[in-house]
């Protein structure tokens, strides 16, 4: 149990700005995005031309960043970077 409370108060928290330059990071170097087409707004699907097999590695990437798997359900209401971001905050 004392191992738990020490793992526990030793996840980082991060701030959005970590978050968004760690996504933007991934999509830049994985995905080849260009980097100024990442913004807050950007659509993964339209604007990024992302499909759901990258969405899937978009996912288990960001679950190696925090060492937290982001449940399913909240990835299909994902649209936007902001959304990508905001899920991770909410994980941490």
């Amino acid at each position: 149990m004392f191992e738990a409370a020490i793992r526990i108060n030793t996840v980082k928290k991060y701030t959005r700005d970590e978050i968004f330059d760690k996504l933007k990071s991934i999509l830049v170097e994985d995905f080849e995005i260009e980097e100024e087409k990442i913004q807050a707004e950007t659509n993964l699907f339209e604007d990024l031309e992302l499909d759901s097999i990258d969405a899937v590695d978009l996912a288990v990437k960001l679950q190696g960043f925090t060492q937290k798997k982001i449940p399913p359900e909240n990835f299909k209401q994902i649209r936007t970077i902001n959304d990508v971001v905001l899920a991770v905050e909410e994980l941490l």
